[in-house]
């Protein structure tokens, strides 16, 4: 196997993935957030684009785990959620992975109908990020997707001063060098704090979570 992998990596058959460090700004956020806030109140039962987007900046998850995970697998007093066949290279089924969940991200679960079972977002993820990477040229957000609120959540942590472990414990990661990939660190302390989408999409105060 690692003779045909050397042999493949000159030939051009396969190479390392392009790593990329995009991160929305909270500007671009903000003019994503009230366009399909805008749709939303004008269709009624329309994909809930808002929420799935807070969550995945906040809770790190990818769109195939968001549109998967289930109300059963949601533990809101240990502040958990199980994601199932979590993505991992050479192993993906059965991979069930406990993921923390900050504060934020819970709120945004809490913030939906509540329900004992079934999937909590019951929607196809190439439609999700279809559907964002489609908007982003209607806002001039340039080189933007779904994924990069992966990246952006992932860092975000950092910056608040989460340590390897902890940061991994939400993210699912196994190891540092996996972890990296996704970490651009440009500034310290949590640029979120005191954002308008907390209070306006998370009504429940956040200290009595």
């Amino acid at each position: 196997m690692k003779d045909a992998q050397i042999v493949m990596k000159r030939l051009g058959v396969i190479s390392k993935s392009n790593q990329r460090d995009r991160r929305p700004t909270i500007e671009e956020l903000n003019k994503l957030l009230d366009h399909f806030t805008d749709r939303e109140i004008r269709r009624r039962n329309h994909m809930p684009m808002c929420k799935m987007i807070l969550f995945a900046l906040f809770s790190t998850r990818r769109q195939g785990e968001i549109c998967s995970m289930r109300w059963e697998d949601f533990e809101p007093d240990n502040k958990r959620i199980l994601i199932r066949d979590m993505k991992n290279p050479g192993e993906k089924m059965g991979n069930n992975v406990w993921c923390d969940l900050p504060e934020q991200a819970i709120a945004v679960l809490q913030s939906l109908p509540q329900k004992k079972e079934g999937v909590i977002f019951p929607f196809v993820a190439k439609t999700v990020s279809a559907r964002f990477m489609r908007t982003c040229p209607l806002l001039d957000i340039e080189d933007l997707d779904f994924h990069d609120l992966r990246h952006e959540g992932i860092s975000r942590l950092f910056e608040m001063g989460w340590n390897i472990p902890h940061v991994a414990m939400v993210s699912g990661h196994r190891s540092w060098t996996s972890l990296k990939r996704y970490t651009h660190i440009r500034q310290t302390g949590d640029k979120y704090e005191n954002w308008k989408w907390i209070t306006e999409l998370m009504p429940k105060p956040l200290e009595n979570l």
